[in-house]
């Protein structure tokens, strides 16, 4: 028994021997994931959520300058057509007014004198002329110091919401400065912007449908879209009129826009279906009996749904959703899932 160690090698490499599979674990159909592909699958990149904005919106700004010192309204609140909003300091404005009042009766004095020297023959018609002119300056002056006194109040020129409040008491503005920002009352808008990609298909009087996130819907159509791109987004501004509003449109509301008629009947598949094979695209299509076929397509595009065909392959047919490097021509392949569009 001294050698009895030899007697357990054998059996120890004969352990360690891996025995073939058997058949019946042999390597079958290989299994995919399938996709019904169908048309329409681009209607989600035809909408654009926007906000709703009235279709007139005017800057209100002092028409002189001034030391801001009363602010009459906050933002959102409704006014009407001449209501008083903000006041500067009268001081200066006033002073201007009494100066003026001063100058216009001293002219006024002047060229009743004169006119008494001409009907005597004291003085010639030229200087009759002067001191006329000089009158209707100063009335002129006076007129324009008592309006610029009355500009010193902020008025609304017409009924609406204050949209923006853009300065405050305390500050001094200039002529022309914007104080406000009022939204008029009138038609209701939606302002989106178009990506680049999609604004080929867009012209004004297009018709377009908003959606409310209470899931209310109205009719609108495309009334004015920006020729030139956002140089930072690169996108179009636009505006869609919207008809038959009510109460539920308020202000500052969210909405989502479509475009109907846009081309949306077009085919988008995951980027994981594609073969690329140079400058050529390929997808793998399934036939009834499971065997693949590799189909050229054309792609328009990308996007952040997959890839938009142009051409090659018609709504209804079956792909391959995933790993297309996996398959070869004319395999057999089973189904694991199969969705429609």
């Amino acid at each position: 028994m001294k050698y009895w160690w030899l007697c357990i090698v054998p059996a120890l490499f004969a352990c360690g021997e891996k025995s073939p599979p058997p058949e019946s674990q042999a390597a079958g159909p290989k299994l995919v994931i399938a996709l019904k592909v169908g048309a329409g699958g681009t209607a989600m990149e035809n909408r654009y959520s926007g906000e709703i904005r009235a279709r007139v919106e005017t800057t209100l700004g002092f028409r002189v300058g001034g030391k801001f010192v009363e602010r009459l309204v906050d933002a959102g609140a409704r006014v009407k057509a001449g209501q008083p909003l903000a006041r500067l300091d009268p001081a200066d404005a006033q002073l201007t007014v009494v100066q003026a009042e001063a100058n216009r009766t001293l002219a006024v004095a002047e060229l009743k004198r004169t006119q008494e020297l001409k009907t005597k023959n004291f003085i010639s018609q030229a200087a009759l002329d002067a001191k006329e002119n000089t009158a209707r300056s100063a009335e002129a002056q006076a007129r324009l110091a008592q309006n610029q006194a009355a500009y010193t109040t902020l008025v609304a020129d017409a009924p609406g919401v204050v949209a923006a409040v853009l300065a405050e008491p305390g500050q001094v503005v200039g002529a022309g400065q914007g104080v406000f920002r009022l939204a008029r009352d009138g038609d209701r808008e939606v302002a989106i912007n178009i990506p680049e990609s999609r604004i080929a298909g867009l012209k004004v009087g297009a018709g377009a449908t908003a959606t409310l996130w209470s899931g209310k819907t109205y009719a609108g159509v495309l009334r004015e879209l920006v020729p030139v791109a956002d140089p930072a987004s690169r996108t179009f501004a636009a505006r869609v009129s919207l008809r038959d509003t009510d109460a539920e449109v308020a202000l500052g509301m969210t909405a989502t826009v479509s475009f109907t008629g846009v081309g949306d009947e077009k085919i988008v598949v995951p980027l994981a279906a594609i073969l690329q094979q140079g400058n050529t695209a390929a997808v793998w299509v399934i036939g009834k009996d499971n065997t693949v076929t590799q189909r050229p397509i054309q792609i328009e595009r990308y996007s952040d749904a997959g890839a938009v065909i142009i051409s090659g392959l018609q709504a209804g047919e079956v792909i391959a959703a995933a790993g297309a490097f996996k398959l070869t021509a004319g395999e057999k392949v089973r189904l694991a899932e199969e969705t429609g569009k």
